[in-house]
Order: structure tokens, then C-alpha cells, then sequence
């Protein structure tokens, strides 16, 4: 089995993934990371070198190689990766999904502390960054609903989120 989450930067996929992938005994993989170590860039380095569309092109190939895998996987998704492309189908036809969600108000306090590890809102003001992040979730949004799973994540602890998880997979 592999259960993928989905989620806005800050929504806890990262942290969630390895609780997770730790307490059900799954191998962990979070795709970006995967991406860097197969191409020996950052992110941030494949972006600035390649492009974005580059990037979404690796990104895809790789979802791809680990959706086909038989392996027990707990995958952390990029959060841009449910929007390109024919990407949630394929997640949702090759694993179990689940859409971690929080509020505005929320992702902006958790990400407005690791600006400088996100490229993407490095340069925009603490004032600025929930307008910014409630324009993307308007983009983002028609796809990760279409997860098989939602939970919201404000105000919950992680061993909270796991059990809701745990509980929604009968794990």
C-alpha cells in the first residue's frame, strides 16, 4: 500500500509523513527530496537552472516510478505536484490519498518561520503571505478536495493527525 499526502507547503506533510511512516513500519519518501538526490540539485537549483516546467516533467517521471513500485511507501508530495499534469488521478488510481488542510491563518504562521528553506515566499512580507497563500489555495484547492481523505490539521496535535489517518486506512 501507499498512502500519499497531499497538502499546502506548511500543512504538515513532512512531519506527518515520518511520524507515520515510523509508527505503521512503511518506507519513507518524500518526492522533492527524492527528486534532489536522483538529480543531485536542489529544488530551488533545478528550478533556477531547468525551469519549472523541467521540474514538473522530473517531478511526474518520478511520482510515476514510485506509484508503479509494490513497496509499503509513505509518500510526501511537493505541493504544487497534485496540480499538473493528470497527477491526483494517477495518486488517487496508485495509493491512498489524503489531503492534510489547515487554514490561512495557520500556514502562514507555520511557514512565515522557514522562509529562507522556501524559495517561493522568500521574498514576500509576513503582511503580504496570507493573501498570497489564499491565492494559491483558490488554484490548489479543486485538486487536493480531490483526495480520497481530508483532515484538517489546526489546533491538532501530530499523534492526533496520525490516528485520524490510521483510522480513515483501517491501519
Amino acid at each position: 500500500m501507499i498512502i500519499s499526502l497531499v497538502g499546502y507547503m506548511g500543512s504538515g506533510k513532512s512531519h506527518i509523513s515520518k511520524i507515520l511512516s515510523d509508527k505503521i513500519n512503511f518506507k519513507l519518501i518524500d518526492l522533492d527530496k527524492e527528486i534532489s538526490r536522483r538529480n543531485k540539485l536542489t529544488i530551488p537549483e533545478i528550478f533556477e537552472r531547468k525551469g519549472e516546467i523541467y521540474f514538473r516533467k522530473l517531478e511526474r517521471e518520478t511520482l510515476e516510478e514510485i506509484l508503479a513500485t509494490q513497496e509499503n511507501i509513505v509518500l510526501s508530495l511537493g505541493g504544487g505536484t497534485p496540480a499538473y499534469y493528470n497527477n491526483m488521478e494517477i495518486i488517487n488510481n496508485s495509493s491512498k490519498s489524503v489531503f492534510l488542510r489547515a487554514s490561512i491563518s495557520t500556514l502562514a504562521e507555520r511557514i512565515s518561520k522557514q522562509k529562507e528553506k522556501r524559495p517561493l515566499i522568500a521574498n514576500i512580507s509576513d503582511e503580504d503571505l496570507p493573501e498570497f497563500i489564499a491565492k494559491h489555495l483558490f488554484e490548489r484547492n479543486n485538486f487536493y478536495g480531490k483526495a480520497q481523505f481530508s483532515i484538517n490539521t489546526d489546533n491538532k496535535n501530530p499523534e492526533d493527525i496520525i490516528t485520524e489517518i490510521t483510522e480513515k486506512l483501517y491501519l
